[in-house]
């Protein structure tokens, strides 16, 4: 039986990706994001729509405004959030001159940032409400009460399975708060909503041949990853994720629609996970 899913951030790198595949299987797709419809030269090598597009329903909704979203959940057999944001908009205030340059990155590396009000006290459908005072989108906001809400508000719906897209781990050019509000949202939703089954996707560094620039970015991390296996891992703690074995997009929406299908799958899913669903699927897809 065809499942029904809703992927938060379906027109980004790899949520476009997941959208693909369950399309592939003949699910029903719905993607949720501000904009609707990808800009497909941003997420593919080219400008063009690529055919399955059109087998998927590209919504517009705010991930800060529960109420338009909600209705799209009903129904759904698994949600995906996969809205998280790698950097924070310090820069801009600094460029535009609204901001020193010492102000800027104290606040980027500074130890907390506001996210929302608490996601546990809210109402059910009640929007987000970012906390700093220029509405910045924090990785407090983003990474983790976006995510919790999410898992929220499809608990309310009945949806019985949510997938978060987090990260193997944090970087040492981004502030710790990146993966620590992942490891947040995480940790809250498996505690606070114990009977959706939550399954946490952690990938390391994305590559793709579309996005030129992280071909190299992932070559040093495959070094890196091959270094650090050969030290036994210690280099882990120092490093993260640029130790951590680069993936393609593609196979980690393969592990993902996987996850999704099979439903043992539950909790952490690390790199050799997600590595052994992807090969599952491709399995399934020659038979």
């Amino acid at each position: 039986m065809a499942k029904k899913i809703v992927v938060c951030g379906g027109n980004g790198f790899l949520g476009s990706r997941i959208c693909k595949v369950a399309v592939g299987r003949g699910w029903d797709v719905t993607s949720i994001s501000r904009s609707g419809e990808p800009t497909w030269s941003a997420v593919t090598s080219s400008p063009n729509a690529p055919p399955w597009s059109s087998s998927v329903k590209w919504q517009k909704a705010d991930i800060l405004k529960p109420e338009t979203y909600k209705p799209m959940l009903n129904g759904a057999d698994a949600v995906v959030h996969s809205m998280g944001i790698l950097l924070e908009a310090d820069y801009k205030g600094v460029i535009t001159g609204k901001e020193s340059p010492w102000s800027g990155l104290s606040r980027a590396f500074s130890a907390t940032k506001g996210g929302s009000q608490n996601p546990l006290e809210r109402k059910e459908g009640e929007a987000l409400e970012p906390q700093e005072k220029d509405g910045q989108l924090t990785y407090e906001l983003m990474n983790r009460d976006s995510a919790i809400t999410l898992a929220q508000e499809a608990s309310s719906q009945n949806v019985p399975s949510f997938v978060f897209i987090s990260a193997a781990a944090g970087a040492p050019m981004l502030p710790k708060r990146y993966i620590t509000t992942k490891r947040d949202a995480e940790s809250t939703i498996a505690s606070s909503l114990p009977k959706l089954r939550s399954i946490f996707i952690r990938p390391g560094f994305l590559y793709d041949s579309s996005r030129l620039f992280t071909m190299p970015i992932a070559a040093a991390g495959s070094v890196g990853n091959m270094v650090n296996a050969m030290m036994g891992g210690r280099l882990s703690w120092i490093a993260g994720a640029a130790v951590e074995k680069p993936l393609k997009p593609d196979l980690v929406a393969e592990a993902v629609v996987e996850a999704i299908e099979e439903g043992a799958v539950k909790g952490v899913v690390g790199t050799s996970d997600i590595e052994a669903l992807a090969t599952k699927a491709w399995r399934r897809g020659m038979l």
